[in-house]
């Protein structure tokens, strides 16, 4: 048999197997796909040299394959084995990170931080844990493409948050074909064994973006680290997972007060400046939201007050990327005056009713929120309940007097609280420093929970009344 033949051979194999897993005959197979019959039975028998990708497609979404089957079946219809088509794709060009879309604004500490873990001897688990929105995926991101472009190193990006595999047009690429192989191995559950024989001793880093670790899923965690001696591995969730030998790094929203550092150079040194650089210089949220809106309204002068307006929003929505992006996306309709005035009274009405012009398929920020908090054991959930009224910052003795327990009680809850995000330090004093012992419930956080939400359908009567017409 030539190698031609014995590649014909394989593919005809793996699509007989995915067809009698799919409890489907030929017959079945050949009225669900619109492929002939007689093609399928050229195809199983190996009379086929090279199938057609369409033809693949096809039969792969009739039987409605899973992202290993599907990988299998393009894989072995581009005339390789699966094992050994991974092997030769899995090298530091075609397995690395996302490229970004965006700069990444006001993450030069955490990133510095992040990038240490991942890059020396001694971290081999880090997980960026953060609310939803807040830029854990974006953060990682950068630090993967750090650690993939300094140390030559293989990365697996995985997203694991539901958005399974890629529809488009780049699914049939070596790159995408790997990824969706992964994928299912961690996913499913019981594969690990798997993929630590694939990974071996080679230096790779796995980012499992969107993981959110169980305690069924925390050993094979290990059982890979164990497995694979140079292996890292990242993870981002939304929720604090203690794992053994395993390191938090806590995401917190985008400061919206100055920052600390040297002040801007003013006099004969300095350059012309631009409007409004004194007011967003040194605080992230704003020149984020800035980025924002000089592409969305490039006719809107930055000005001191245009930028004092748009601190206030970021104040409002708590510096949250995602309802910075969001609430800037009215801006074709309404003034920034009129968001402040909505981000003031209801931000969760700004956030989740803003249309779906720059965010695609993001879900509702409340939504996540909301998914977030349910997730809370009882005594940190009635904590946030206790403290959410508040509009002033608090301390930790006077959550315990609130909730009537041990102030050590309470210390604990208010530091599970900080590490989820829902919390955060109360800024104050010169230089935006923060005020040691004092806390506040973010704004959109105390927005949820006071009963202060509409649904999105009601966003827009919301700002109507609101006088933002």
């Amino acid at each position: 048999m030539t190698n031609r033949q014995a590649r014909s051979a394989e593919f005809g194999a793996v699509l007989r197997s995915a067809r009698e897993h799919a409890g489907l005959t030929q017959e079945q197979l050949a009225g669900l796909s619109t492929v002939s019959i007689r093609a399928i039975r050229d195809l199983e028998r190996g009379r086929v040299v090279r199938p057609r990708r369409d033809t693949v497609r096809l039969l792969a979404d009739a039987m409605r394959l899973g992202d290993t089957g599907r990988a299998a079946l393009e894989l072995a219809a581009d005339s390789a084995s699966v094992g050994k088509a991974l092997r030769d794709v899995y090298s530091p060009e075609l397995a690395c990170p996302p490229m970004p879309v965006h700069t990444l604004f006001g993450r030069e500490s955490e990133l510095r931080a992040l990038a240490d873990l991942l890059g020396g001897e001694r971290e081999r688990l880090v997980t960026v844990v953060g609310l939803p929105g807040v830029g854990k995926s974006r953060l990682a991101q950068e630090a993967a493409l750090q650690v993939h472009r300094r140390g030559d190193i293989p990365v697996l990006w995985l997203p694991m948050d539901g958005a399974g595999r890629t529809p488009d047009k780049a699914a049939h690429r070596p790159r995408t074909a790997l990824a969706n192989w992964v994928r299912p191995l961690v996913s499913e559950g019981g594969r690990y064994d798997e993929l630590a024989a694939f990974i071996a001793d080679r230096p790779t880093l796995l980012v499992l973006d969107g993981h959110e670790v169980t305690p069924a899923t925390s050993p094979a965690l290990m059982y890979l680290l164990h497995s694979c001696r140079r292996l890292r591995i990242l993870l981002t969730s939304r929720r604090p997972h203690h794992v053994s030998g395993g390191r938090l790094l806590p995401l917190a929203p985008l400061p919206t007060v100055l920052a600390p550092g040297p002040p801007p150079i003013t006099g004969p040194a300095a350059m012309s400046p631009l409007p409004g650089d004194s007011l967003s210089a040194r605080r992230p949220a704003v020149e984020l939201m800035l980025s924002y809106v000089s592409h969305l309204r490039p006719d809107l002068l930055l000005t001191d007050s245009v930028i004092a307006v748009v601190a206030e929003i970021c104040e409002a929505l708590d510096g949250i990327p995602q309802a910075l992006e969001a609430a800037t996306s009215w801006l074709l309709l309404y003034s920034l005056e009129q968001l402040r005035e909505m981000a003031r009274e209801s931000p969760l009405a700004l956030v989740d009713g803003a249309p779906s012009l720059t965010l695609g398929a993001a879900a509702p920020l409340g939504d996540l929120l909301a998914s977030v908090r349910a997730g809370l054991p009882d005594r940190q959930a009635d904590l946030l309940s206790a403290m959410a009224p508040l509009a002033s910052s608090w301390t930790v003795d006077n959550a315990a007097e609130a909730l009537g327990v041990p102030s050590a009680r309470a210390a604990q809850d208010v530091h599970a609280l900080l590490l989820h995000g829902l919390i955060r330090q109360f800024p104050a004093g010169p230089g935006g420093a923060a005020r040691p012992g004092r806390f506040s419930v973010l704004h959109l956080v105390r927005d949820l929970v006071t009963g202060g939400r509409p649904s999105p359908e009601d966003a827009a009567p919301r700002l109507l009344a609101t006088g933002a017409v």
